[in-house]
């Protein structure tokens, strides 16, 4: 049995990045390489000297929705917040609501006087999210930008001055209710000297859902549920990384979300084609990839799927020794925090007893 509690460390709060750095590459890079347990402290900028003419590197290109509204309803002026989850057409949107037990269908939920109301339409009976109908006035992405607001983890406690860092600056697809935050550290400029070392950038889209701040609640966590979140890759991406692959170069998935979408779409002999849909993959130590060599990502929770995904690219061990190694340096952790590059332990590695 695969423990949660195996994926479990200690962290100082004080190690909690609140905020980002003024430059987005000046954060740290801590290099795990394959065959090699000691970590390499570099910077972030200096990620191009670890990335080879033919590699190519795979980013998500999924932007952030200002999706906290706060708003009252109609006949009581009771305060609610919506988060929105997952649009189902124009108008209707699956949302979670807070405080839940006042939010009944038929109630309207006002959110600017005039030009944005939603009617509740059904409860979800097993997650109590809502079915909502949202009436507006003007373009809906506008209204959006009006009202809402960055919903930030809940480990970050300080407000965020500028917004447009909590998303990457190749952020263009609009679906997610958190950042793929392994992209966070990029520049154009840092992209630009990537290019010139004869690295391909291809790009795929998966929204990221709330459901990645999900605690794993059981001991084995091959009893926890995975959430699903929508994902697509293009011809021209999947083309960019087959002959990339057929080529010797290596495939550097920027965050665990562009890792996912890669192993969710990839054959068993590593080949792509176009695709779309849902992906609930579960990647944990003894898993075998079928694509992905390079990992590029931010510090993860303890006991979170993430970290599991992480310790099977390189070994669990590796992982909690190069987390200790990154505490015991003063990293920056989660969100708007320090990046990790790994490379996949070359060696077969087992699941922990």
């Amino acid at each position: 049995m695969i423990r949660k509690s195996d994926f479990d460390y200690d962290l100082p709060e004080r190690l909690i990045a609140q905020h980002p750095l003024q430059k987005r590459d000046d954060s740290r890079l801590l290099v795990l390489p394959s065959g090699q347990n000691r970590p390499i402290h570099r910077q972030f900028s200096d990620l191009p000297e670890y990335l080879q003419a033919g590699d190519c590197l795979v980013i998500n290109n999924s932007k952030v929705l200002p999706a906290r509204l706060l708003g009252a309803r109609q006949d009581s002026r009771t305060a609610v917040e919506f988060m929105l989850l997952h649009r189902k057409t124009d108008t209707d949107w699956e949302v979670m609501v807070r405080p839940g037990r006042r939010v009944k269908p038929g109630h309207v939920i006002e959110f600017i006087p005039d030009r944005l109301t939603a009617r509740v339409l059904d409860i979800l009976p097993e997650s109590g999210n809502r079915i909502v109908r949202f009436e507006f006035s003007g373009i809906w992405e506008e209204i959006l930008d009006q009202a809402g607001s960055m919903p930030l983890p809940p480990y970050i406690h300080e407000q965020l001055d500028d917004p447009s860092r909590y998303q990457t600056v190749y952020a263009s697809r609009i679906g997610s209710a958190a950042a793929p935050t392994a992209g966070l550290h990029f520049t154009n400029d840092l992209l630009d000297s990537i290019r010139a070392r004869g690295v391909a950038i291809a790009e795929l889209t998966l929204h990221v859902g709330l459901g990645t701040f999900r605690p794993v609640k059981h001991d084995n966590i091959l009893e926890h549920p995975m959430h699903a979140e929508y994902y697509e890759l293009s011809g021209e991406s999947a083309d960019k990384i087959n002959a990339s692959r057929e080529s010797g170069g290596r495939v550097v998935a920027v965050g665990t979300t562009s890792c996912r979408v890669l192993e969710t779409v990839a054959d068993e002999q590593g080949r792509l084609g176009p695709s779309s849909g849902w992906t609930d993959i579960f990647i944990y130590p003894g898993y075998r990839f079928k694509l992905v060599d390079v990992l590029v990502t931010n510090f993860h929770l303890p006991e979170s799927t993430l970290i599991m995904l992480v310790s099977a690219l390189a070994g669990r061990e590796r992982i909690l020794s190069a987390y200790k190694a990154a505490i015991d340096h003063e990293y920056r952790f989660f969100s708007f925090g320090d990046a990790m590059l790994i490379e996949k332990q070359e060696t077969e590695h087992h699941e922990p007893n």
